[in-house]
């Protein structure tokens, strides 16, 4: 039984599931740090700071802290768009790219060349 876990940790799935899992905490970290010290701040010059966690409604003796949401809401835009003008916009790029270069057409292969010199022969001698 010891093996089989062995096997199954020393898989190259678990690895590369491991690696993504690190990687991606840390660009949620990158990600979070963007969006708290830069794009955060830029909302405040227009609002005054950079929450909304100070709005709050009160109905009945009820608060309902609907700045936070709005708090929440402001981070996962901005979120949104860091990832996408960071991560989904380059890599469509790249991805274009490369796309291209393999669609390219590519000259005629050795065996086409020797063809066609073998026929231009032929034709010349017969």
């Amino acid at each position: 039984m010891v093996q089989e876990f062995r096997d199954f940790i020393a898989k190259g799935n678990m690895i590369d599931i491991a690696v993504g899992f690190i990687m991606g905490a840390a660009f949620t970290a990158l990600v979070g740090a963007l969006v708290e010290n830069v794009l955060m701040p830029i909302v405040a010059i227009p609002f005054g700071e950079p929450n909304f966690d100070s709005i709050i409604w009160t109905i009945n003796g009820s608060q309902i802290l609907i700045g936070s949401f709005i708090t929440a809401l402001v981070m996962f835009l901005l979120v949104a768009i860091a990832v996408f003008f960071f991560i989904v916009k380059p890599y469509n790029a790249y991805r274009a790219r490369t796309e291209a270069a393999e669609e390219a057409p590519a000259g005629p292969t050795e065996i086409d060349l020797l063809t066609e010199i073998r026929d231009g022969l032929a034709a010349r001698n017969g």
